[in-house]
């Protein structure tokens, strides 16, 4: 800011005066003596100077009115500049705000995309071991099948017991059950093939190879000359599947042991 330059015109004015004042003794010099000129010349000197010193005095004053008033223009300017300062802050900080709002946004994203990649990596992963063990799965089971086609029974059943200890949940648990019971029929275990063929019902109820693995036990029954049990048996086939083409095998095999 520009220094406030302070007026000059007072000091002009009071030398102004000062001729002034001694423009009319000139004018009159020739009608005063020596001593009144002297006591005129000291009182209008007195005057002179005590007009003087108000006019230093209000000078004096006029300079520090002049001085605050700068002060307080410079006083303004720092405001301003202060105010805007501030305001700029305040911009910056409402920046970082959003910027770091944006951050803490994008790093949430990103973790619930690991997270997601994450879950679906295991997914994956999962169905390749499902893929894997599928093949050892449905090898173990057609390896017993094969030893029943050649009439090995005894190894069949063997082979479809194994199966059924690794996998018994497997989606050839039904019929590997229901083959387990005709192997055993097929060697003359005809107990243990009672309780596979139990065993298969009981799991598997839905099958569609019930009718004939509850034919089979009622036949195991027959074998171990049970005839109550074998009846029994035959006459739950007739009821439980009436009209089926099993139940008229169980009444023909009825009438047969009567």
């Amino acid at each position: 800011m520009n220094e406030v330059r302070k007026p000059s015109f007072l000091r002009h004015a009071a030398a102004a005066f000062v001729l002034s004042a001694c423009l009319p003794l000139q004018a009159s010099g020739g009608l005063l003596d020596d001593e009144e000129a002297r006591k005129a010349i000291l009182a209008l000197s007195a005057k002179v100077d005590s007009k003087l010193r108000d006019i230093d005095a209000n000078m004096r004053e006029l300079h520090a009115r002049i001085d605050t008033k700068g002060d307080r223009i410079i006083g303004l300017d720092m405001l301003n500049q202060h105010e805007q300062t501030m305001r700029e802050l305040a911009s910056l900080r409402g920046q970082i705000e959003v910027l770091t709002n944006e951050i803490a946004n994008a790093r949430k994203n990103q973790k619930d995309l690991y997270a997601d990649l994450d879950a679906r990596i295991r997914k994956f992963e999962s169905r390749q071991e499902a893929a894997e063990t599928a093949p050892t799965e449905k090898k173990s089971y057609d390896t017993a099948m094969n030893a029943l086609r050649a009439g090995d029974y005894k190894d069949a059943a063997g082979k479809l017991h194994a199966f059924l200890r690794l996998f018994p949940d497997s989606d050839y648990a039904a019929d590997a059950r229901y083959w387990l019971g005709n192997s055993y029929f097929a060697h003359g275990d005809y107990k243990k093939a009672i309780v596979a063929h139990e065993d298969m019902v009981a799991r598997h109820a839905d099958s569609a190879s019930v009718p004939d693995a509850m034919l089979n036990i009622a036949a195991s029954y027959s074998q171990l000359n049970d005839k109550k049990n074998a009846t029994k048996s035959l006459r739950r086939v007739i009821l439980t599947y009436a009209g089926s083409h099993a139940a008229n095998i169980a009444r023909e095999r009825l009438a047969q042991l009567k």
